[in-house]
């Protein structure tokens, strides 16, 4: 667990954090997302944030901007405190981001737009075509796969 005050990640968390910034993930975003998800309740502040990432202000807040816009985080405000928690919702944050994600079918739109464009027959369309049809069995597949992990999940 991260201490706010131990000013420190611990190094499996910044492990998982590399290992989704070699995945194409941001890599401030991924060293917050981590230290929220190993901090002991899941939320805090920009100012612990900053700590324990050893990053600034601006480096924060950019970070915890884009997790928001993914859908990975969401800001809760503190009574009597000018200061708000960033926090990953209480329920299965993976899971609700991915079902929420539109990102396949945009993939699989843009695969369609840009193999119309292309010559028939040609190589090129057959791989774009390929692209947009694999894009388009994610997203078919993608939430009966999410239930069966809820369903696993629920039972462990």
């Amino acid at each position: 667990m991260t201490d706010p005050g131990s000013k420190r990640m611990p190094d499996s968390a910044e492990t998982s954090a590399a290992v989704l910034t070699a995945a194409g993930f941001p890599k401030m975003p991924a060293r917050a997302l981590m230290a929220l998800v190993v901090s002991d309740d899941g939320s805090l502040t920009a100012a612990e944030l900053s700590e324990i990432l050893g990053a600034s202000a601006a480096a924060v807040s950019g970070s915890v901007r884009y997790l928001q816009t993914v859908g990975f985080v969401h800001r809760v405000s503190q009574p009597g405190s000018r200061r708000d928690r960033y926090a990953l919702p209480d329920n299965a944050w993976y899971v609700a981001s991915l079902r929420q994600n539109p990102v396949y079918k945009r993939l699989a739109d843009l695969a369609d737009s840009t193999a119309s464009s292309l010559p028939e027959g040609s190589a090129a369309k057959a791989r774009v075509d390929e692209m947009g049809a694999f894009y388009r069995f994610l997203m078919t597949r993608l939430p009966g796969l999410l239930d069966e992990w809820e369903h696993t999940r629920v039972r462990a």
